[in-house]
């Protein structure tokens, strides 16, 4: 498929010690992507990345706060373009594939893709990682409704509408699900691409921590949950503070009835407390609830403010 020029297209590689496969990503995107500029956001590396990168002719820039999220944040804001390929500097996705993703977010006028991983290669993608992605991904389907089969690809394709009026907050590799999420959130049009995954080369080695970032974006999903649906996230909590406080003054109410005593006062003070608990997290959930829909009305003015690429004015 030829390269979809004349249409600004932006190769962004994020980095943190990647010389041993960077000059390989950069070759290979010129390759596919010709017409494109390729830039490399180093991200305090202590290699030989920034100059590898450079003498096989990418723009390299610097990010000195440490994290992926971090550097996606200074990616977004710095690079201008009409389609944006984000790729991790790994070597381990298909550069090959990058024209047809870039046509197809342009044909179909999409503000994302994502191309989810498929191998066959048991070192590429390990037990754990998958097992963790498909809990991660059930999580933020049970919170966010529809939802991608890989949310924690590190290969996408953003229209400039999108990349535009995302406002990044996490710091690591908890991006990922930031980026869905704001997808899902706006209601944005959006498709996903199975891409093959390769090993790592030898000598590379992945920055990702399976424990801890897992953690890290499991909290992050509960965050958004707050923050994105918190009618949702507060009322789970009035209901269990009514159930509990009704399942507490079931046997006082009966023993009033019969005697006409309360015996256990100390209980009859923690139902009415957690009763009044119950209606304060709700109150809570509806003001912020308000709140939510102001903020995602203006993000989606925010969105509706870059203009819309078209090729006939290209």
């Amino acid at each position: 498929m030829p390269d979809p020029s004349p249409v600004r297209i932006a190769v962004l590689v994020p980095c943190y010690n990647e010389a041993t496969t960077i000059a390989a990503i950069i070759r290979d995107f010129n390759r596919y992507l010709p017409s494109a500029q390729i830039f490399v956001f180093d991200n305090n590396s202590t290699d030989d990345t920034v100059r590898i990168a450079r003498e096989a002719g990418a723009i390299v820039r610097h990010v000195p706060a440490q994290g992926k999220g971090s550097v996606v944040r200074r990616m977004f804001a710095d690079v201008e373009a009409d389609a944006y390929v984000m790729v991790d500097g790994d070597d381990t996705y298909d550069a090959s594939v990058a024209p047809v993703l870039v046509e197809r977010l342009l044909d179909e006028g999409l503000d994302m893709l994502v191309g989810s991983r498929v191998t066959e290669e048991q070192s590429a993608y390990r037990f754990g990682h998958r097992f963790g992605n498909r809990l991660l991904t059930g999580c933020l389907s049970a919170v966010f409704g529809r939802t991608f089969n890989d949310i924690l690809s590190g290969y996408r394709v953003f229209s400039r509408r999108y990349v535009k009026s995302f406002a990044a907050h996490s710091a690591g590799f908890e991006i990922e699900t930031e980026l869905t999420v704001h997808a899902l959130e706006l209601r944005l049009p959006v498709a996903e691409v199975e891409t093959v995954y390769k090993s790592r080369p030898e000598g590379s080695f992945s920055k990702l921590n399976t424990y801890r970032d897992g953690a890290r974006i499991l909290m992050t999903i509960l965050r958004l949950f707050k923050s994105e649906r918190p009618l949702a996230f507060f009322g789970i909590g009035f209901l269990l503070c009514t159930l509990l406080s009704a399942g507490l003054a079931v046997p006082l109410l009966a023993t009033y009835l019969q005697t006409g005593l309360v015996p256990r006062l100390p209980t009859a003070v923690l139902c009415a407390s957690l009763m009044l608990l119950g209606i304060i997290l709700l109150v809570c959930g509806l003001i912020l609830d308000a709140v939510t829909k102001a903020r995602i009305e203006q993000k989606r003015f925010a969105y509706m403010a870059v203009p819309v690429f078209s090729r006939d004015a290209s």
